[in-house]
């Protein structure tokens, strides 16, 4: 496995770190899914321990960035609830 140099390692984790934020006030979900799926998975590939936990937390980033913001995030709340509407036949 590849090693980062310490101040990268950091830098990558303070990214994450501030995905999470944003994830979790619901602010800017799409950007803050990708951006936390692209850090764990540079995480998973340099860190030298079990890799699993952070493939686990890019996929997280991944569903979370598909699926979108919630009825109670901050941008529901700036930019509106998208409901689907399904026709009827």
């Amino acid at each position: 496995m590849l090693t980062a140099p310490l101040p990268a390692l950091v830098i990558v984790k303070l990214v994450a770190a501030g995905a999470v934020a944003l994830l979790l006030v619901g602010l800017w979900t799409p950007l803050a899914g990708v951006l936390m799926a692209v850090t764990e998975l540079s995480l998973a590939f340099s860190h030298p321990t079990d890799p699993w936990i952070h493939i686990l937390l890019g996929a997280l980033g991944v569903a979370l960035e598909m699926l979108g913001p919630g009825a109670w995030s901050v941008d529901a709340r700036l930019f509106g609830r998208k409901r689907i509407q399904i026709p009827l036949r």
